[in-house]
Formats: structure tokens, C-alpha cells, sequence
């Protein structure tokens, strides 16, 4: 590897807009983000399907009866 021409990589310390702070490493020093894994609505578990004009159960029925 050249020498000097690499970022220098030391903590960083991720804040999140819910409270939530996580320390890594990274080549800045801090960030700011919307969403993270602790507010986040896939990974809390709140993630709904909305199901627009019954397309899955339109999806389903067609393919349920081998007719393609």
C-alpha cells in the first residue's frame, strides 16, 4: 500500500433523529440519520402490506387454479 494517500479510519458515532446512538468505525468522525434499525418500521415489526384493489387475492385465485 502507498503511504498518505489513505483516510484516516478511527470511531465514529452514528445519532439517529428517534435518540438512538450507535459507535463504529468509518472515515467520518460523525452522522446524522432519519431511520435506523431500532425505529424503523421493517425491522420493528409495524411493517403492514397494503394490499391496493385486492391484487394479491386477484394474484392468488388465477394462479391457484393452474389456469396460466
Amino acid at each position: 500500500m502507498k503511504n498518505d494517500i489513505h483516510p484516516n479510519y478511527g470511531e465514529a458515532m452514528i445519532h439517529c433523529a428517534c435518540g438512538n446512538e450507535i459507535k463504529t468505525s468509518s472515515t467520518i468522525k460523525e452522522m446524522h440519520v432519519n431511520t435506523c434499525s431500532s425505529c424503523h418500521p421493517f425491522f420493528t415489526g409495524s411493517a403492514k402490506l397494503i394490499d391496493t384493489e385486492g391484487r394479491v387475492d386477484r394474484f392468488n385465485k388465477r394462479f391457484a387454479e393452474g389456469t396460466y
